[in-house]
């Protein structure tokens, strides 16, 4: 409407020039239109509150722990979902750049992909799929040993060791694991076989005691505290 009022002073060759800026105005104002059915499934302050909790707000952040920029994305997670259309690394992208790919993570794995951050994203659910009625196109298929963004790590479950192999095993203090067995006598700081056979009035001196515990003992001068020994 200003364009058209100030036309009116214009010569013929500036108002083309109107007509053409008015085109491309006509554009803009279209293009939200146009994609109404498709928009951000979060706000722009979400997305600053995820980036705040995942990465202190640092959009840029590489600290090679293998999740980059504000939103924490693994590489193969940024690979899959397009970003390296815009840079190698999400922290080499831009803030929107970052933002245009999280939209479709949040699209196709909803906010499980960040489960400590992402809590406040609005627009899907928590395990996947947005709340909106526009079909999406399928999430890229991923290992479950890839998480999607450093929020998603810190979630899963870690590994531990079966219980029953703790029960059999003695950390000693290089950290290496030895037999523990299953004899009457624990070893403590300090013992030795000779010290332990004489005590207990083993038969033999050492040299049985080592005998009696040769599938826990591999070295008669080393053993360790924990391991339990026979003694007859």
């Amino acid at each position: 409407m200003l364009l058209s009022g100030k036309g009116k002073h214009r010569r013929a060759a500036k108002a083309t020039r109107i007509v053409a800026m008015a085109g491309v105005a006509g554009v803009a104002v279209a293009a939200p239109l146009m994609t109404a059915g498709t928009a951000s499934a979060a706000t722009a302050s979400e997305w600053d509150a995820v980036a705040q909790c995942e990465s202190g707000g640092n959009w840029s952040i590489n600290t090679g722990n293998g999740f980059y920029g504000g939103l924490q994305f693994s590489a193969s997670t940024w690979a899959a979902y397009g970003g390296t259309a815009y840079a190698p690394s999400a922290d080499q992208a831009s803030k929107s750049q970052q933002i245009a790919v999280a939209e479709k993570v949040l699209a196709g794995q909803g906010k499980g992909a960040w489960p400590s951050c992402g809590v406040g994203l609005s627009g899907a659910s928590y395990d996947g799929g947005a709340a909106e009625a526009a079909p999406q196109p399928a999430a890229p298929k991923r290992s479950t040993e890839q998480p999607a963004t450093r929020s998603e790590q810190r979630q899963a479950p870690k590994k531990t060791a079966p219980k029953n192999e703790s029960k059999k095993t003695v950390t000693t203090p290089t950290g290496k694991k030895v037999k523990k067995g299953d004899g009457e006598y624990k070893v403590v700081a300090g013992d030795t076989l000779s010290k332990i056979a004489q005590a207990h009035g083993v038969k033999g001196g050492w040299e049985k005691l080592f005998q009696l515990n040769k599938g826990v003992v591999e070295n008669a001068d080393l053993i360790y505290p924990g391991q339990q020994l026979h003694l007859k």
